[in-house]
């Protein structure tokens, strides 16, 4: 097998599942013993330790083989340098069959070497395989660090529109 570590490998699997090599990144399914660099990376993004949060999302979307939902890690240098975490929604507000990603966070100090183009990409290989064609996300409009990600990986405004209310 190649080392992940080794300048200029980039290797790709069409099996569900298989490693993917890719930025000097190994992206592969989430582990059990994944979890707590999962939760320190998203509490250096996010400013929150959220435990209980992403222990759930292990059980829902992690902890055994989907065919519609996926929680991907990016693995290089010996640590978790990455994930992204996303689902197929079917039909949802008429809209149809996609790919959503609602999840992704680097290593502050893995960052703007490619391991977020690797991650999105490899979950775009999910859905394509799951059988959709498009991929949609939500980021919050002040986000300039997500929107400028997402927008250098091509993507635009959707056709839907977010509202909210607050719950009294």
């Amino acid at each position: 097998m190649a080392d992940p570590d080794s300048p200029g490998i980039t290797a790709r699997s069409d099996q569900a599942g298989e490693p993917i090599l890719e930025a000097k990144v190994w992206i592969r399914p989430i582990a059990a013993a994944d979890l707590a660099q999962v939760i320190a990376i998203d509490a250096e993004a996010s400013g929150i330790e959220k435990v209980d949060y992403w222990y759930e999302l292990f059980q829902r979307y992690g902890s055994r083989g989907q065919r519609q939902r996926f929680f991907l890690v990016a693995e290089g240098k010996g640590a978790i340098q990455g994930f992204i975490i996303g689902e197929v929604r079917d039909w949802e507000f008429r809209l149809p069959p996609c790919g959503w990603v609602f999840g992704i966070a680097v290593r502050r100090d893995a960052r703007l070497g490619g391991v977020g183009s690797a991650l999105l990409a490899a979950i775009v290989d999910c859905f394509r395989r799951a059988g959709v064609d498009k991929v949609r996300t939500l980021t919050t409009r002040d986000d300039n660090l997500m929107l400028s990600f997402f927008r250098s990986q091509g993507m635009m405004a959707a056709p839907s529109i977010p509202l909210e209310r607050d719950l009294e």
